[in-house]
């Protein structure tokens, strides 16, 4: 068997480490079907082995952006995948919770409210984008992240934990809800001023 030489090995180490934060970024599709598959096992294994991927989900949404910036890695294909990896695994985590019957009956609306807020957003910002207004993310939205973070990972391990993790977790999300509504309104009239 033909050996890697040095150069070989130093020419794919610096091809990976200008891709980190392209590969952190995929690296949130690529765990949630394991994600998906875990959710309908019955177990608290399951349960904490999903909240252990989702914390690594969460981890990467950070790591890619500092890696991006700190090692000049900004790349056009990173500007497109990184929003559409964040609302992907969002999206279906949210949608895993509801599947599971972690989010039931009117505590929907808090996942209806949120999803319908991120789509809104993402829409308001590919139609300012070409006319290179910028939506900053504000303090008040990075609380509601936040809040909505750490609710869900109470929800994802719930059936470990019992019915007042549950129940945290459901009233996190409704706040989180109410936060986007707050954050979203604030984005709209903004971007509402930049439409007329």
């Amino acid at each position: 068997m033909q050996q890697l030489s040095p150069y070989c090995f130093l020419h794919v180490t610096n091809i990976f480490m200008k891709n980190v934060a392209n590969i952190l970024t995929m690296t949130r599709l690529f765990i949630l079907p394991l994600m998906i598959l875990l959710f309908f096992i019955p177990a608290h294994w399951a349960a904490w082995s999903v909240l252990v991927f989702y914390i690594i989900g969460a981890a990467t949404d950070w790591l890619d952006g500092w890696f991006a910036r700190r090692y000049n890695q900004i790349s056009d294909f990173g500007r497109f995948l990184d929003p559409i990896a964040d609302k992907i695994f969002v999206v279906t985590v949210l949608l895993m919770l509801v599947a599971t019957d972690r989010i039931s009956s009117g505590w929907v609306l808090s996942v209806v409210v949120i999803l319908a807020r991120e789509f809104l957003v993402s829409g308001l910002r590919e139609f300012l984008g070409p006319k290179g207004i910028v939506l900053p993310v504000t303090k008040l939205a990075k609380w509601k992240t936040a809040v909505q973070m750490i609710a869900t990972g109470f929800l994802i391990i719930a059936p470990a934990l019992g019915a007042l993790a549950h129940y945290i977790g459901l009233l996190g999300l409704c706040a989180a809800a109410i936060l986007t509504v707050m954050t979203g309104w604030a984005y709209m009239k903004t971007g509402w001023a930049h439409i007329k």
